[in-house]
């Protein structure tokens, strides 16, 4: 999948080095820490940033939120959900709960929102404590692993994304619609930030946000092949200017569960 994405990713990379007349380079990374720290380390000067691995990384760091993704003049939505094998004779979250110490649970990332916080702030408020109310409690490493390990049968339970993962996956072909089951789907989400690095010239933050913002208009093959590969429907979508405080309410269950500094 990784090469997929980075296909897709080849056109919007041409026009920012186009526009920009410098270099553009676009780096895949394993995870969402690994991410933070190169931020951190100043090896790179921007990066795309799930919701929780950017409120992680705003409590580390000064960054520039610039750009996300927007519908209809608000930030786009997207949604976290708790996944199963039909097979595994889970068929409820009351299922889930009579059984949680029969079954192993996959979570992508760490830093993953709708892999992790979402979904583990969930179990939590019913009573289930993510990191011990199961047999085992593992991360995948991604959304697609852990999707597959349900589909597969190698796990019981799946905690991921519906738009950009479970549907994504059965649209591709990649995993079959009845060997995957949804428990839950959480409320909506807000999309992930691009951050340019605090250090880096103001006036460049503006032109790179810019050139998003023109992006659909300006090369519309650059943003309809990426948004095409992540979202079912593009056409709804486009570019926005971000604020931090789009956030604050994920910092707040970020806060409830223990992952951050009460005082940040």
């Amino acid at each position: 999948m990784a090469g997929l994405y980075g296909s897709a990713l080849e056109p919007l990379r041409k026009y920012l080095e186009k526009n920009l007349k410098r270099p553009v380079k676009f780096i895949l990374a394993t995870d969402y820490t690994s991410v933070i720290e190169a931020l951190k380390a100043k090896k790179i000067h921007m990066a795309y940033l799930p919701p929780f691995a950017y409120v992680l990384a705003s409590q580390k760091m000064k960054m520039v939120p610039i750009i996300t993704l927007g519908e209809g003049g608000k930030p786009a939505m997207y949604h976290s959900c708790i996944i199963t094998n039909p097979q595994s004779g889970i068929n409820s979250i009351e299922d889930l709960k009579k059984n949680s110490k029969r079954l192993s649970i996959c979570f992508p990332d760490p830093a993953s929102t709708s892999g992790h916080l979402i979904p583990g702030a969930y179990l939590k408020s019913i009573g289930l404590n993510p990191e011990t109310a199961f047999k085992a409690s593992i991360f995948s490493g991604d959304h697609v692993a852990t999707i597959m390990s349900v589909a597969s049968g190698k796990v019981d339970i799946g905690c991921t994304m519906t738009e950009m993962g479970v549907y994504r996956l059965e649209a591709m072909g990649q995993i079959k619609k009845e060997n995957v089951k949804i428990l839950w789907i959480s409320p909506p989400i807000v999309s992930d930030a691009i951050v340019m690095r605090s250090d880096i010239n103001r006036d460049f933050d503006t032109q790179v946000q810019k050139l998003y913002l023109n992006v659909k208009k300006e090369d519309p093959n650059a943003f309809n092949i990426f948004q095409k590969f992540l979202n079912r429907d593009p056409a709804k979508l486009d570019f926005m200017v971000v604020q931090d405080s789009m956030y604050d309410g994920l910092r707040k269950i970020a806060r409830d569960m223990n992952y951050l500094d009460a005082k940040k």
